[in-house]
């Protein structure tokens, strides 16, 4: 991706605080008055120090962006807003970019209707993998988290195998500082960016991809000689002999060098992620072995997001480390490397309510960004039989769906952001992937959806009221 290096000239501030409240539908009727806003949809009441660009702070006790002028500022997005919209699964068909086509004649008379009618129901953002160019093509700026760097997905595609393989290897460094210049560095002025994603959804260990733990994964892998080593030095270092190991995982290994030298059999025990049924964990024998597993996944992890975030900081200091959207909650080791390494944790949460989610990661002291979430209404018309989120019966429950959801989320004080999954509807017949669900805030015609979008204006304009009142009661 590229930025756009064209500054235009800006309003003065009163005239930024008049295009702030209407591009956030904030003309009230209840005799409240309107928070006063800077350019990007800040609040300017309590402005911070301005860097020019997008940072986070903690203040009276709940976390915020910092907004390029100083405005406390929450990161209200859709994801995906792009007139490529996806394809037809096994096809080269795009009915979203056919529909808007017809409708506006190309991409840049869509893309300055987009940005409009984002502000105009609230947003501030563009979520992951918009068009970054949306930014500037509107009357009122938006902030862009449109950048995914996919430094491990990258990297594994490169080695062929999959992103966490081998991590371990040296030149893992080398070609992260690499990719990033390449992503990250030509958008390093731009003030519109609020930071990168380093992946998305990675596997940390069981889930709804497979119930695969990375640590034996890597010992059956003979392709990954980097992971294996640091996987045996951990062992090592957690057993006493190869016979604790071997009474642990159920194994009859003669020495470690038999370890280091051969793939490791079927694991001794597994974790279903959709089952309730835990019975297994409650073994002590199993305990250990699933703590073994952990264990590796924090290691990963802190040599993962180590590197990824040297890696964006240097290519570009400007601009935050949004980490790597975790679809769940996953080690508590792995929680821990995030904070360590990442400005802000990224998790996407496709649970009825997020209370939980978010409690999973305050603890690192780091601020929690929602990078995706969703409701489906089943009266739109599409199958919704693919696809992570809650099915509701109709729009007006799906609309309550997203505000019972939203104002949760707000009112806990590590929140920063949340971003709503997606911008336009998934094709019936299925995208690249199978998916095939009512997500969007407009059809695949480009057709608005008047009780989400409505529900979504409404609660935008209050986000910072709410999100503020979190606050401690200062004696």
């Amino acid at each position: 991706m590229t930025g756009v290096n064209v500054t235009a000239p800006q309003p003065s501030e009163d005239l930024r605080g008049q295009q702030g409240a209407a591009a956030h539908g904030a003309d009230r009727h209840d005799g409240m008055t309107e928070l006063a806003r800077t350019r990007w949809g800040g609040l300017a009441d309590r402005k911070a120090e301005a860097s020019g660009f997008f940072r986070t702070e903690q203040i009276d006790g709940v976390w915020w962006f910092i907004d390029p002028d100083g405005g406390r500022f929450l990161s209200k997005g859709v994801v995906s807003v792009q007139f490529d919209h996806d394809n037809v699964q096994g096809t080269d068909r795009r009915p979203y970019r056919e529909a808007c086509t017809r409708k506006y004649g190309g991409r840049e008379a869509w893309r300055r209707v987009a940005a409009d009618r984002l502000t105009s129901w609230g947003f501030n953002t563009l979520g992951a993998w918009s068009e970054p160019e949306i930014a500037r093509a509107g009357a009122v700026p938006l902030a862009s988290a449109a950048g995914v760097v996919y430094v491990a997905t990258a990297f594994g595609e490169q080695r062929g195998g999959w992103p966490l393989c081998d991590i371990f290897e040296p030149e893992f460094e080398q070609f992260a500082r690499a990719h990033a210049r390449k992503v990250c560095t030509p958008q390093s002025d731009d003030p519109h960016v609020l930071g990168w994603f380093t992946d998305n959804e990675l596997p940390w260990g069981p889930d709804w991809r497979g119930e695969n733990e990375l640590l034996p994964t890597i010992l059956r892998a003979m392709d990954a000689p980097f992971s294996r080593r640091a996987a045996l030095a951990l062992l090592k270092s957690r057993y006493d002999s190869i016979d604790q190991f071997n009474a642990a995982w159920q194994c009859k290994l003669p020495s470690w060098d038999d370890l280091a030298a051969t793939p490791l059999q079927p694991p001794p025990f597994s974790r279903n992620f959709f089952s309730n049924d835990r019975a297994q964990e409650h073994d002590p024998i199993a305990r250990g072995y699933f703590a073994d597993c952990d264990a590796f996944a924090g290691l990963l992890a802190e040599r993962y997001l180590s590197v990824c975030a040297t890696a964006i900081r240097a290519a570009d200091p400007n601009h935050l480390v949004l980490g790597a959207r975790f679809a769940y909650v996953p080690p508590r080791d792995v929680v821990d490397a995030a904070g360590r390494y990442c400005d802000v944790i990224s998790v996407n949460c496709y649970d009825p309510l997020p209370d939980a989610v978010i409690d999973g990661y305050a603890e690192t002291g780091r601020p929690c960004l929602i990078g995706e979430y969703s409701f489906r209404g089943d009266d739109a018309g599409l199958p919704n039989t693919h696809g992570a989120g809650p099915r509701m019966p109709t729009q007006r429950e799906r609309a309550a769906g997203f505000t019972r959801y939203t104002t949760a989320a707000l009112r806990h004080p590590a929140l920063i952001g949340y971003h709503w999954f997606v911008h336009a509807d998934q094709p019936a017949q299925g995208r690249w992937d199978g998916e095939d669900s009512n997500y969007g805030v407009v059809t695949i015609e480009d057709e608005v959806y008047p009780e989400l979008t409505q529900a979504m204006t409404a609660l935008n304009v209050e986000a910072e009221r709410i999100h503020a009142e979190t606050a401690p009661v200062l004696a």
